[in-house]
């Protein structure tokens, strides 16, 4: 039963007066134990009195002070932050789709991989938050407009189809637009619901080129559009440094060519400064699962300052109640 606001503090000064009780009730008991010894005939006071009173007494009035504290902090407001599930949030998954998802450096493949934990990253969100998908390569494509259908979304990410190039901006772009044109839909609300985009890729940018940060459609541009829309873009560099494919010659004649395709960490790093989103690696499964439940707890609750008087309203009723009970039996009457 935490504690982090009162809104009605002007009730803890009856906390004074309970103290003002509980000292009253010892100066009585102090007052009766002196006017017993000024019995002059000791012998009468030990038939009067055989037994030395039970400090079981006290029992009763003790958890009758005990019950006005806690009734005195219910009446003063108590308040504490809870983390409550959303139930009105837009999230939109974007995805590498590129060949070098292909690279096995993340066992089986960092495709596979990237899919099983989508999928659990799916499952984990709370009901309330409409969630899409969206796949990029060259081009970047609407899977899944954002739903509540998990299913959907699940489905969406089993049928993923590699192809060439990276276009990271265009990727970030097209969940923007999917994020407008829900709240265009649902409407009604005078503020649009609150939106994450989660990027989940392993290489650097080659659609426009990586070097070209002033064009419109550049991964960097994108960022700071959705940094002005209020849109934070969280960005996960999935692979490693040693990552490779094979890629068959065009013409068919010669042999595969091997091609290095490590994770771009520095390019999705700023992408996320830009946009006001948080930037994550992950070279495995436990990595990936684990960044995808980090961003569930992010995006899936909000902390919120609510009431908590009821706990400390019924345990003051329950201890003066048995204080009164323990009273009866104890005495036949109250303290």
């Amino acid at each position: 039963m935490s504690i982090s606001h009162f809104t009605a503090v002007a009730w803890l000064g009856f906390l004074a007066v309970i103290g003002l009780i509980a000292l009253g009730y010892i100066l009585v008991q102090r007052s009766k134990h002196k006017h017993m010894l000024q019995f002059s005939n000791m012998e009468l006071l030990e038939e009067v009195a055989p037994s030395r009173p039970s400090p079981v007494r006290h029992v009763p009035i003790a958890l009758m002070l005990v019950g006005l504290v806690f009734l005195t902090i219910a009446a003063a407001g108590p308040t504490a932050v809870k983390k409550v599930p959303r139930n009105r949030a837009t999230v939109v998954l974007v995805m590498d789709v590129s060949l070098s998802m292909e690279a096995t450096d993340v066992q089986p493949s960092r495709l596979q991989v990237a899919q099983k934990a989508g999928k659990e990253f799916v499952d984990g969100l709370t009901p309330g938050i409409n969630l899409g998908f969206i796949t990029f390569a060259g081009t970047a494509s609407v899977m899944q407009p954002p739903t509540t259908n998990r299913e959907a979304v699940k489905a969406a990410i089993d049928n993923i189809k590699l192809a060439e190039r990276t276009a990271t901006g265009e990727g970030i772009l097209t969940a923007i637009q999917s994020i407008e044109t829900l709240s265009q839909v649902l409407g009604g609300a005078s503020t649009p619901p609150p939106a994450r985009i989660v990027l989940m890729s392993d290489g650097k940018q080659t659609v426009p080129d990586d070097k070209d940060v002033d064009n419109p459609r550049h991964g960097f541009t994108a960022a700071r559009l959705a940094k002005s829309k209020g849109v934070p873009v969280s960005t996960i560099s999935f692979g490693t440094q040693w990552g490779s494919v094979e890629i068959p010659d065009p013409e068919g004649k010669g042999s595969p060519q091997k091609v290095k395709v490590p994770v771009d960490d520095d390019s999705l790093r700023e992408i996320a400064k830009l946009s006001g989103g948080d930037f994550y690696t992950a070279s495995s499964l436990t990595e990936l699962t684990a960044v995808y439940d980090t961003l569930e707890e992010q995006i899936g609750y909000e902390m919120t300052r609510g009431d908590v008087s009821r706990p400390w309203l019924l345990l003051g009723m329950l201890l003066i109640s048995a204080g009164v009970v323990t009273g009866l039996l104890y005495r036949q009457r109250l303290p």
